[in-house]
C-alpha cells in the first residue's frame, strides 16, 4: 500500500511540473519580439527589411497578438495550446502603401504556415517552426 501511494505521489509531482512549465513557457510569450531571420525568399534578409524589421507582441492573459509587419500594423486572436501555435485566423490589417518590396508579403505568408513555436531557455530567442523546420526567428525586444 505504501509503495502504491509514492509511486501515485512521484507520478502527481511529474505531472504538476509538467503542467507548470507549460505555463511558464507561454509566459515567456509576453511582449515584443523583431524577427532576425527568416527562411525561404532568395532575397537578403537586409534586402526585404531594409527600413523597418517586422515585429509581432504576445499578450497571453488577453489571447492577444498583434505587430507590424515592416509596413503594416496587424491584431489578431492568440491561438495556442501548449507549444502548438496557429496563424490562421483572419487578422485586423492596417492598410498603408508599402514600398519594401516581398518584404510585408513573405513575412505575412510565412506567419500562416508556423505550427509551433520554441522559447530559448534565457527567453530572449523565438523560434517559429513549420513542421520540424524553423522558419522565423526572433529575439526579445
Amino acid at each position: 500500500m505504501m509503495k502504491k501511494i509514492f509511486i501515485l505521489v512521484a507520478f502527481s509531482s511529474i505531472l504538476f511540473s509538467c503542467k507548470c512549465k507549460k505555463t511558464d513557457t507561454v509566459s515567456k510569450l509576453d511582449g515584443t519580439w523583431e524577427l532576425n531571420y527568416i527562411t525561404g525568399p532568395k532575397i537578403t534578409f537586409d534586402g526585404l527589411y531594409p527600413n523597418k524589421k517586422p515585429t509581432i507582441s504576445f499578450n497571453t492573459k488577453e489571447n492577444q497578438v498583434s505587430g507590424n509587419s515592416s509596413c503594416n500594423n496587424y491584431t489578431g486572436k492568440l491561438v495556442i495550446d501548449g507549444n502548438k501555435i496557429d496563424f490562421t485566423q483572419p487578422m485586423a490589417m492596417t492598410k498603408m502603401m508599402c514600398l519594401d518590396g516581398q518584404g510585408e508579403q513573405t513575412y505575412m505568408s510565412t506567419l500562416q504556415k508556423i505550427t509551433s513555436y520554441d522559447i530559448t531557455d534565457d527567453g530572449k530567442r523565438l523560434n517559429f517552426i513549420s513542421g520540424d523546420i524553423a522558419m522565423m526567428r526572433f529575439t526579445k525586444k
